[in-house]
Order: structure tokens, then sequence, then C-alpha cells
């Protein structure tokens, strides 16, 4: 649900977290956005950075220079004469992805938890378009919903201590991409041969938050010419 106030909640000594609602949703995520891009377009004098998540933003401030009243006040005011905030339309990434064997060590096991074949499993994953919510867990980490309700699935038992780079996976109706190689708790059902991180990139991040991304499978053969 959409709050018709935002909630503010002081977070530590140079924090204020703002949240927008209490749901993962396109409206919710989508007012994080516009949030996001209003305090980019008009900079509060001693906010340092601002991070957005599913249906918050967290803004550092330095305690120096403001604090969480006077934020609260300034962001309110901005809201109030800002109307209508445009933000940049989202471009749509089109990933490929080798489904199965070493590649995705839980597709099998995700077609048993579900009662479905493992192509049922491949064309449920690749005939959704996802919206990315956020960025975060490790650089450059998409989490993008919404999985089909036939795909829905928990989280698993016991995380992976070291989950290769660019493995793609689930975990309730969220879908993700490791950048790196990390550890992890989401089931992994195949791997992609992009990559979605490059420090000496600008952006250094493949994709940003409201980007959509569908997903395409490839052959193993694909996989490998993609890399050399």
């Amino acid at each position: 649900m959409l709050y018709e106030r935002s909630h503010y909640r002081i977070m530590g000594d140079r924090s204020l977290l703002i949240e927008l609602g209490d749901n993962i949703s396109p409206e919710v995520n989508r007012r994080v956005r516009e949030l996001s891009v209003m305090l980019g377009q008009n900079p509060v004098e001693g906010v340092l950075e601002t991070i957005p998540a599913y249906r918050s933003l967290l803004i550092i401030y330095d305690p120096l220079i403001t604090n969480t009243r006077v934020l609260q006040h300034q962001i309110e005011d901005l809201q109030k004469k800002s109307e209508v905030i445009d933000i940049p339309e989202p471009k749509t990434v089109e990933i490929p992805v080798v489904y199965g064997a070493d590649y995705g060590p839980d597709l099998k096991w995700v077609a048993g938890y579900h009662n479905i074949d493992v192509e049922d499993v491949i064309q449920l994953h690749t005939g959704t378009t996802y919206q990315v919510y956020m960025i975060g867990f490790t650089p450059g980490f998409p989490y993008m919903g919404e999985l089909p309700e036939r795909l829905a699935t928990p989280r698993r038992e016991t995380p992976r201590t070291t989950i290769p780079e660019g493995s793609v996976a689930i975990a309730q109706r969220q879908t993700g991409i490791y950048p790196v190689e990390s550890p992890g708790g989401w089931h992994i059902l195949g791997r992609t041969p992009m990559k979605l991180f490059n420090p000496l990139q600008v952006p250094p991040a493949l994709l940003e938050m409201g980007d959509l991304v569908r997903f395409f499978p490839i052959e193993k053969g694909e996989f490998e010419q993609w890399h050399q």
C-alpha cells in the first residue's frame, strides 16, 4: 500500500529513512524513484548521498550542517512544489542465460518443488518482463520482480558460501543476478555471460533502478563463445 504521507525514521546519527509504502509494488517503487530524482534535481544542503530501495529512500547527511527535523521540512516543501516529476524512461535489457546443469544446479529442484517440468521453469522465467526494483547486496546486484506466482520459491534453507559470477537465481517472487562471486541463499537456475558490474566503466553497473529486463535461453557453446 502506498502511504498518503511519507513515514520518516531516524537511522543513527547521520541517516534519515523515508518510507513511501509498506509493500513491494511498481507503484510504490515509482514513488521512490520520483523522490530520488527530485532530490537529485534539487540538492538539499547537507545531504551527502541518497540510497533508493524497494519502498524507501535512505538519506545520508552531514550532522554538522543539518538535522532530521530540518531535512523533513525541506523534503516536504519540495514535494509540495514538485507536483509532476519526470523520471527517465527505463531501458530494456535482454540477458542471455544458460539454464541447468553446472550453470543452474537448482533448476531441477525448483521444477520438482512446483511439480512441473524443467522446460516449464525456463518458459516461466523467460516469459516475464522484470522491473529492477533496487540495486544492492553486492555492487550491481539487481533485485527484480515479479516472478510468476507459479514460480514463487522460498530461499534455500542453507545458503551457499560461493556462487559464481553471473549466476541467475530466484527467491520468493524475486529474481536476481550475482555480479561477482559471493555467498548467497537464492536458487540458481542458470548463468549469464554478461558482465553486470565493471568499476572502470561509467556507470559501473549494467542495470539501474527502474530498468526492464528480459531473459532468453542460450546453449553452453554460446556461453563459451561469448567469453572468447
